[in-house]
């Protein structure tokens, strides 16, 4: 072999032999806001600046407000719905909006069409009011329609599992203290973080969440979280432990975003905690 070929083999077989470059390692595209640490999720505000539009009411839903991120270059946002419960407007579950917008979510907060409307017909708006979100929305460019969950309050965390049970595509759902006389929802595809109250007698864990959460099947990603001496009202005021958890299950399954999982797994605890279930590790 002359000079020439054994220096031109050499070079190949270094070119083979080097290891992938930046390029390579592909970043999660869906990423957003900085790293995130226990302060920058128990905080009461996150990164990005937000405002809010006014949604009126339509047949499908009995319309809402829009929290929304203002950044305009970080790209599009996952979006999440959320529903309040029997005889509730949206304000009593208000206060989710701007703290789950300002980490990098477009949040609707509906009305219900009645507020005596039972979970079901509390999901089939949930899903309507995501249509309208990433269909006719002042803000739909903002929003990536393949990233969508959906949250409730008591009857609305029944409507959560419902419309999770409808529409398989969804990335997360996340039932606060929900109620619900279906027990059973086995069928359901969608990655499931059900908060419990201790104390709550309108929707007994022992007869809501802790079943709803047994039922879901063993292949998906769940988790169960029971709030210490809480009541079932604890989801209508501002409550650092269900926001802290909450943002990591959207980030982590909406976001597909991994810097997340840190607070999800191991299993978290402390004094607010009275018990913690999930199929840690993640898939």
């Amino acid at each position: 072999m002359s000079v020439r070929s054994v220096v031109a083999a050499a070079v190949l077989a270094a070119s083979i032999a080097l290891p992938a470059g930046p390029a390579q390692a592909a970043a999660n595209p869906y990423e957003r806001g900085p790293a995130p640490t226990t302060a920058s999720i128990e905080a009461t505000r996150g990164s990005f600046a937000t405002a809010t539009a006014t949604v009126a009411r339509t047949s499908s839903f009995g319309g809402g407000t829009i929290y929304y991120p203002t950044d305009t270059t970080a790209g599009t946002f996952g979006a999440i719905a959320v529903a309040p419960g029997f005889t509730n407007s949206q304000s009593a579950v208000a206060w989710l909006g701007p703290r789950i917008a300002s980490q990098g979510f477009v949040v609707i907060i509906i009305d219900t069409l009645s507020v005596y409307d039972y979970p079901d017909a509390r999901g089939t708006q949930l899903l309507a009011a995501l249509d309208y979100l990433t269909g006719t929305s002042s803000v739909r460019t903002r929003i990536d329609a393949t990233r969508l969950g959906v949250m409730g309050y008591s009857m609305g965390g029944g409507g959560a599992l419902s419309a999770s049970r409808t529409r398989s595509s969804l990335q997360a759902a996340v039932p606060l203290a929900p109620w619900h006389s279906t027990k059973s929802w086995s069928t359901d595809k969608v990655p499931t973080l059900i908060f419990g109250g201790e104390n709550d007698t309108t929707a007994p864990v022992s007869s809501h969440a802790e079943p709803f959460y047994t039922s879901l099947p063993s292949t998906i990603d769940k988790a169960y979280l029971e709030l210490n001496n809480a009541t079932h009202s604890a989801p209508t005021s501002a409550n650092v432990t269900i926001a802290k958890y909450s943002i990591s299950w959207l980030k982590r399954f909406i976001d597909n975003d991994t810097r997340y999982d840190q607070f999800l797994c191991p299993a978290p605890s402390g004094t607010a905690i009275q018990e913690y279930r999930d199929t840690c590790p993640h898939a």
